[in-house]
């Protein structure tokens, strides 16, 4: 069976370290071949950005250009209707084949948000949930106080090891521990109104390529 590959979606308004290093962690430390990040033309749970898709395709480009474990897929960023992670998955899956291993990578809120996500049930049928799990915060402090349909597919499909991610193709829920870094898209977007620099939030090149193009000003 060939190594999982790891997809990273999201509305990347501008990507920045934190997108990169969740990424980059859970790549080596999961063995996958390599995460595609797709950046959303059209989020269905957020406003429509206000940079183009084009800007923000470019920027992520930028961001992962001289990383050989990160790659983009546009196939999401000129969609003029919603984008839904269970039919890119789906495409994906037609794509690479019904044994490939799938790994969607998100974090601890998104996990619990699921059941607000299109055809959420379908996610577990075409890839595993990799939850991107900050210090300090356990598997038992994760489930706390949980209950409804979420909560009984963590207990129903949740590994303590990575194996059932090359051994299956899809359907395991694994956390994994990552850095806390505390960047987020909102935060560089308001410095960049606030006339001030975020530079080391987000990698150098996507800063210049703002700049340059005098975006979220």
């Amino acid at each position: 069976m060939n190594s999982p590959i790891g997809i990273l979606g999201g509305t990347f308004n501008p990507i920045h370290l934190g997108h990169l290093r969740m990424a980059q962690e859970i790549g080596e430390g999961l063995d996958l071949a390599e995460i595609r990040l797709i950046p959303a033309g059209c989020p269905p749970h957020r406003e429509k950005p206000g940079v183009s898709p084009l800007q923000r395709l470019e920027m992520a480009q930028l961001a992962v250009k001289k990383n050989p474990l990160l790659r983009i897929d546009d196939r999401e960023i000129f969609k003029e209707t919603p984008c839904y992670t269970v039919e890119s998955l789906r495409e994906i899956r037609r794509e690479l084949g019904d044994d490939q291993p799938i790994c969607l990578l998100m974090g601890s809120d998104a996990f619990w948000g699921l059941p607000t996500w299109y055809r959420w049930q379908e996610l577990f049928d075409l890839a595993h949930i990799i939850i991107a799990q900050r210090p300090g915060f356990s598997r038992e402090d994760m489930a706390a106080g949980r209950v409804g349909q979420i909560h009984e597919e963590l207990e129903k499909r949740q590994r303590y090891d990575c194996t059932a991610l090359h051994q299956e193709p899809a359907g395991a829920i694994v956390t994994y521990p990552i850095t806390a870094l505390d960047i987020s898209s909102t935060r560089i977007r308001a410095l960049l109104r606030q006339g001030l620099n975020p530079r080391y939030l987000l990698p150098a090149a996507v800063l210049d390529y703002i700049q340059a193009n005098n975006l979220y000003c």
